[in-house]
Order: structure tokens, then C-alpha cells, then sequence
């Protein structure tokens, strides 16, 4: 058995990001493509999806609003990312939200999700954040993984998000963890 290459998981910075849209871009369109609820619906093109980094996330992380992060392996190949959202409203200066756990299909099941929201969660620490909430699509396998990692739920929505190939309407989980 072939070991698996040891991934690097970093903060992307916005001088380093206009580099990054065409592999960001993948990893999302190749995600939706595979069935992830992650906000989008099929067609979705490659220029959807760097609209959606070029227009919405990147001047985020530029303003400080967001912590991007990517997952990189092999002759660093980004296959994975994650967003720390930061901008809270006034009263929740204490807590954070996780968006974007994407990895790319041909890299799943190494542990890249894993690595990517520990290293969320430890940046989250070294800001003061003691709460991180996420949403993801009831039953999802992600769900697991975040269970896995100490999230608890907080409740479900039934009909809250259509399927990305379907006009099906899926529930969704709300999640958290305190950090200590």
C-alpha cells in the first residue's frame, strides 16, 4: 500500500489568492459536481465558481472578515480549503463561523477535512474565538467528521437547502463546539 502524502495545511494570504482561483475553483465545481450541498446548483461552470472567489471571498479575506485556508499536497497542489468567517455582529465578539469545508473528490478520505478544520479551530484559539458554528447538510458525511471532532448539535431544518442536481429540498444541521 502506497503511503499517503502528508498534507499542508496554511493560511492563504490575499497577496497569494488571485494564484490560487483556478485550483479553489476546481475543488468547488468538482465538489458541487459530486453532490455537496455547499450553496450552489448544477450547471454550475468554472466561472461560477471563481465569481464566487473573486467576488465574495476573496474581498473577505482582504478585509480581514475571513481566514481562508487550503490544504495542499504533492508539489503543492491545492486540493482542499476551509473559511473561518470572523465578522460577527457587536454582541458575538466571542465565537465564529466555519464555512466551505471542501475537498477536492480525488483527495477525500486522507484526512485533508480533518487537518483543514484543526488548523481552523487552532487559529480560531489564537484570536480569542470560545465558539464555532457551522451548518451542513443533515446526514452528510460530514456531519460525522464534525461529530468526530467534538461539535454537538444544535438542531435541524427541515426543507432548508435544495440538492445541487434535484429539486429536492434537504434539511440542515446546525452545529458547534466550545473551545477550550
Amino acid at each position: 500500500m502506497t503511503p499517503q502524502p502528508v498534507p499542508t495545511i496554511r493560511q492563504l494570504t490575499a497577496p497569494e489568492l488571485a494564484q490560487h482561483c483556478p485550483a479553489l475553483s476546481d475543488i468547488l465545481v468538482t465538489t458541487v459536481e459530486a453532490g455537496a450541498s455547499v450553496g450552489f446548483i448544477l450547471p454550475f461552470t468554472a466561472d461560477d465558481a471563481a465569481a464566487f472567489w473573486n467576488n465574495r471571498v476573496f474581498p473577505a479575506v482582504q478585509r480581514g472578515d475571513v481566514r481562508l485556508f487550503g490544504a495542499f499536497v504533492q508539489d503543492d497542489v491545492l486540493v482542499g480549503t476551509v473559511q473561518l468567517s470572523l465578522a460577527m455582529p457587536a454582541n458575538q465578539p466571542h465565537r465564529a463561523d466555519v464555512a466551505k469545508l471542501l475537498v477536492h473528490p480525488r483527495a477525500r478520505r486522507a484526512g485533508l477535512g480533518r487537518s483543514l478544520m484543526l488548523t481552523l479551530e487552532a487559529e480560531a484559539r489564537q484570536l480569542g474565538k470560545t465558539l464555532l458554528v457551522l451548518d451542513t447538510r443533515s446526514g452528510d458525511p460530514s456531519q460525522r467528521l464534525y461529530e468526530s471532532l467534538g461539535y454537538r448539535v444544535a438542531g435541524s431544518v427541515p426543507g432548508f437547502c435544495r440538492h445541487p442536481s434535484a429539486e429536492i429540498y434537504e434539511a440542515t444541521t446546525y452545529l458547534y463546539k466550545a473551545l477550550t
